[in-house]
C-alpha cells in the first residue's frame, strides 16, 4: 500500500457517510459496469467528414425487473380485499425508487383487527433491518407511550406514510410519499379504525392534505374521510422529536389522553 492509499479511502467513506451510506445493502459486490457492456472500435472522432455516414453508436439496454410491472394498477390497489393482499401488491410494487435502496419491506406492525391506527413518517435503520416500522429508540418511546394509556402493540396498528427507509434517514421526498399514497388510503380503508393518530407534522401534513405545522394541528381533533365515514384524526408529536426535545412530552401525553378518552366504549 501506497502512503497515498489510507488517505484516499478515508476521503472516500468520508463520501459516502455525507451521501448517507451507512450500511451494505447487498451480500456480495455488483460491478455496474460489467451489467451494462459497451463494445467500442474506438474513440469517436471530434469531427466527422463530409459526405461519409457517422457509424452507428452500439445501443445499451438496461436491465430491467423481470417478474413484476414498473408500476401496480391503481385498480388492483382498490381490488385488494385483505391487508395481507395489499402488502403482497406493495411488495411487488417498483414505482418508489426507495426499495432499490433499502433492505426491507416495513409494511405495519400490530393487530390487524385494532381501533386505533397510528401513522408515522419514515423507517429507519432499525426498522429497516428488521422488516417492522417502529422498532428503534423511537418506536420503543412509543410503545412506552402507549403502554401508559394501557395499549399494548396487540390493540394497535402501526406504519408509515412511506414504506421502505430513504439512505441515511433522509426526509422521503414528496413523490416517494405520493407513490405510496394510494396503498395507504387503501391500508386505512380496510383497517377501518374508529380513530387514527399522526405522528408527526410529516404524516399529518401528509394525510390531512394541510400545510399547517405540527403545533398548530396538535390537540384538537380533526377528521379523516374513508369510504363515506369519518375517522377521528388525532396528530400529535413524533417520539422521535419527543427524543430530541424530551420538554415537550407533556403535549404528547395530553393527546395520549384525548385517544384515551375516545376509545372508552359510550
Amino acid at each position: 500500500m501506497t502512503a497515498s492509499e489510507p488517505q484516499t479511502v478515508q476521503a472516500l467513506l468520508a463520501w459516502y457517510e455525507a451521501m448517507g451510506v451507512d450500511e451494505a445493502i447487498g451480500e456480495a459486490p455488483v460491478d455496474c459496469f460489467a451489467a451494462l457492456p459497451l463494445e467500442l472500435s474506438g474513440p469517436e472522432p471530434l469531427f466527422q467528414p463530409r459526405g461519409v455516414a457517422k457509424p452507428p453508436r452500439p445501443s445499451v439496454v438496461a436491465a430491467r425487473p423481470a417478474a413484476t410491472a414498473s408500476l401496480v394498477d391503481r385498480s388492483a390497489i382498490g381490488q385488494a380485499s385483505s391487508l395481507a393482499e395489499l402488502e403482497a401488491l406493495v411488495a411487488a410494487f417498483e414505482g418508489c425508487a426507495l426499495k432499490r435502496t433499502a433492505k426491507s419491506l416495513c409494511f405495519a406492525r400490530g393487530n390487524q383487527k385494532a381501533r386505533i391506527m397510528l401513522i408515522g413518517e419514515a423507517p429507519g435503520r432499525d426498522e429497516d433491518l428488521q422488516g417492522k416500522p417502529f422498532l428503534g429508540r423511537a418506536g420503543q418511546l412509543l410503545d412506552r407511550m402507549l403502554a401508559a394509556i394501557g395499549l399494548a402493540e396487540s390493540q394497535v396498528y402501526i406504519t408509515n406514510t412511506i414504506y421502505w427507509r430513504p439512505p441515511g434517514n433522509r426526509t422521503p421526498t414528496p413523490q416517494e410519499v405520493e407513490a405510496c399514497a394510494p396503498f395507504l388510503a387503501r391500508q386505512i380503508e380496510l383497517l377501518s379504525p374508529d380513530v387514527l393518530v399522526l405522528l408527526g407534522g410529516a404524516a399529518a401534513k401528509s394525510i390531512l392534505g394541510t400545510s399547517e405545522g405540527i403545533m398548530r394541528l396538535r390537540g384538537k381533533w380533526l377528521t379523516y374521510q374513508c369510504a363515506g365515514r369519518s375517522i377521528a384524526t388525532l396528530a400529535t408529536l413524533h417520539p422521535a422529536y419527543l427524543l430530541r426535545k424530551p420538554e415537550e412530552k407533556r403535549y404528547a401525553w395530553r393527546d395520549l389522553l384525548m385517544v384515551k378518552e375516545a376509545l372508552v366504549p359510550k
